[in-house]
């Protein structure tokens, strides 16, 4: 745990194989337990008078298609959907999804950010009806135009998560499988979230660990 805590973009379980002289099965297995203690559940970043703005955006994560760009292609079982909402200075939240149409973009939107709340996205069409019902500004950045700031309209702060996660996982775990996706994005959200803890982020594991 001190190890995966006091860590910035993680840890391997080869890594820990090599400083501790455990097998590389006992390793990942310790890992795995950790992580399930590492989700901050289905939070919700608040709206506040001071920060009221969130970022959504979806990626892929998984093998890559040759000559393939952009967005899969319906049914490309190759990639895994993954969705992401950050709040300008405040917390993150990342979660695997079967798809990333419309239905499935509202129904995220609508259980992690509170009415009232100003949501800037890119240009993809399944955004165009999350405001309907709920009391959301909706404003939208077109990268295709190449188009990537236009004022305080943009997605940086979650394209720099999907950064961080991409690299981090790339970097230390090199491939992730389908089935374990979620619980590496619930780690590298749950850094993310006490990025200002540093080490002291051993004490918040330490603490989950305490009431599991």
């Amino acid at each position: 745990m001190y190890l995966m805590g006091s860590t910035r973009c993680g840890i391997s379980a080869k890594q820990v194989q090599r400083e501790t002289g455990v097998t590389y099965k006992t390793a990942w297995r310790m890992f795995n337990q950790i992580r399930t203690l590492l989700s901050d559940g289905d939070i919700q970043l608040e709206s506040t008078k001071e920060n009221t703005k969130v970022e959504v955006d979806e990626t892929y994560m998984g093998g890559k298609r040759k000559g393939s760009r952009g967005r899969p292609m319906r049914g490309d079982k190759k990639m895994t959907p993954v969705v992401g909402i950050a709040q300008r200075n405040g917390r993150v939240v990342a979660r695997v999804t079967k798809d990333a149409t419309a239905k499935t973009l509202k129904g995220l939107i609508r259980k992690h950010v509170v009415p009232g709340s100003v949501v800037y996205t890119d240009e993809y069409p399944a955004y165009n009806t999350i405001s309907e019902g709920r009391k959301y500004v909706h404003h939208r950045i077109r990268h295709a135009d190449g188009v990537y700031v236009r004022g305080d309209i943009h997605t940086n702060t979650v394209e720099g998560l999907w950064s961080l996660i991409k690299r981090g996982i790339g970097g230390v775990y090199h491939s992730v499988s389908p089935e374990n996706l979620q619980s590496y994005l619930d780690e590298y959200c749950f850094r993310y979230n006490r990025r200002h803890e540093g080490n002291l982020q051993f004490k918040s594991i330490l603490e989950r660990a305490s009431r599991a």
